[in-house]
């Protein structure tokens, strides 16, 4: 995909290949626009919502819901946003301004919902579903409507049983390269790893059991910066800590253990603090809003303490963080947006670049932007591709949901190609990635 970049911007050191589109039968990038989207989230998603949606107050949200529906379900051709209401505010007009600017390569060609690189139309299916709802719409039934919120509730209320141990462990994690590998660790393989397993008394027992757990899942690792990553951790605890970002990917359990690895960041010393960059509206379902994050913190702080001491504890002290100013939140609408990470809006470029010491970028859309979503080779290096551009030094934790990469051993690709027809899109296999970025 391409637009106007601004010729003293940074782009990866490598020739930028072709970007990954929907068009063909046989990849997940085609069953994904073909049919996942349409009959699974979108038909999950009325399912949801169904009893609001068919009240009369939502009555011409539902029409334009199954008209959208419609469209996705025929790869029908990509349309402009709706045009905003003249006395739109001015936040509202530079957001639809950049999405057109993002379709209108697209729109020129005459491209459809499966022709347009897969990144520009799965972004756009949740944008036009926050314009469906009138999410920013005052005078709109769905006004900051979540139409997910009902999954993301579900999958907090589940998150306790499998934390509750976990939660026990982080505040006794050393202070030491171990203690950022397994609290890292934890972020990274945190929605895969069944922590239902972990001894009652795991909180009092050694790292040895942490190590026990993970080991199996750091099988599974197909590029480890670990050791590259807990060396700059050192340096900012030396240092007397750094600003640390995390760029947050779901709500639910991962979200939890995203919260843990701020924790520790912060306990140890390597963080004097931690900013959450969060999604700006509601997109791919399970993604963090500001207010799923705050809901998280209070859910957890409002625990029974006898039934669930660890997971009340540290909701009181995330609390205790945040309102100390040790963890902030940024909502930016780049982060729901379908521009590759290396066309940065240039005031977030220079906030970042100027103030984050390090950034965890989570998940594998998030990873999908890093790599503007296009057929690089995938053993071409990370610090080629991403530390070329990227404005802070970086810690890329992802567990591969998507036919993309970068960085990957090549003896470790053909082990995981025996291991599992489905490696790069069922989420068992991971990397861990560390450059330092364009920051100097």
């Amino acid at each position: 995909m391409s637009m106007q970049i601004k010729s003293d911007s940074p782009l990866p050191g490598l020739p930028i290949p072709e970007p990954i589109c929907s068009d063909v039968p046989g990849t997940w990038a085609y069953d994904t626009m073909k049919r996942r989207v349409n009959e699974e989230i979108l038909q999950r998603t009325y399912e949801d919502n169904k009893k609001e949606w068919e009240s009369p107050k939502f009555q011409s949200i539902l029409k334009r819901f199954l008209e959208l529906r419609e469209d996705i379900g025929s790869s029908g051709q990509l349309k402009m946003l709706d045009a905003l209401p003249v006395d739109a505010p001015e936040d509202r007009v530079k957001e639809w301004n950049e999405w057109n600017q993002i379709l209108q390569p697209y729109l020129d060609k005459r491209d459809t919902w499966l022709s347009a690189p897969w990144l520009v139309t799965e972004f756009f299916v949740y944008r036009k579903l926050i314009e469906v709802i009138g999410y920013w719409d005052e005078s709109s039934a769905g006004y900051k409507y979540d139409p997910f919120a009902k999954q993301k509730q579900a999958g907090l209320e589940s998150s306790v049983g499998s934390a509750e141990p976990m939660l026990g462990k982080i505040p006794n994690l050393p202070k030491t390269s171990e203690g950022i590998e397994l609290a890292a660790s934890i972020a990274l393989w945190g929605n895969k790893m069944d922590l239902s397993i972990w001894p009652a008394d795991a909180a009092d027992a050694s790292v040895d059991i942490f190590t026990t757990i993970l080991a199996s899942a750091s099988d599974n690792l197909l590029h480890d910066d670990f050791d590259a990553l807990a060396g700059y951790c050192g340096k900012l605890r030396e240092n007397g800590g750094g600003h640390i970002d995390v760029i947050v990917d779901n709500a639910g359990f991962e979200l939890i253990t995203d919260l843990a690895l701020a924790q520790h960041l912060v306990e140890s010393g390597i963080a004097s603090c931690v900013t959450f960059q969060l999604k700006s509206h509601p997109t791919f379902v399970s993604d963090a809003l500001e207010k799923d994050l705050r809901g998280h913190i209070d859910y957890y702080k409002n625990l029974d303490s006898k039934k669930f001491p660890n997971a009340h504890k540290a909701g009181v002290k995330w609390r205790e963080l945040l309102d100390t100013g040790k963890w902030k939140f940024n909502e930016h609408n780049f982060w729901v947006q379908a521009f590759p990470m290396w066309e940065m809006t240039e005031p977030l470029r220079t906030e970042m670049k100027e103030r984050c010491d390090l950034a965890f970028v989570k998940g594998d859309a998030n990873y999908r932007r890093l790599l503007g979503d296009c057929m690089w080779d995938l053993a071409a290096p990370f610090d080629e591709v991403v530390g070329n551009y990227f404005p802070t030094p970086i810690c890329a934790l992802r567990t591969l949901k998507a036919e993309i990469g970068v960085g990957m051993d090549r003896k470790q690709i053909e082990r995981a190609k025996q291991l599992d027809s489905s490696w790069m899109v069922n989420g068992r296999f991971g990397v861990v990635h560390f450059a330092m970025g364009a920051k100097e």
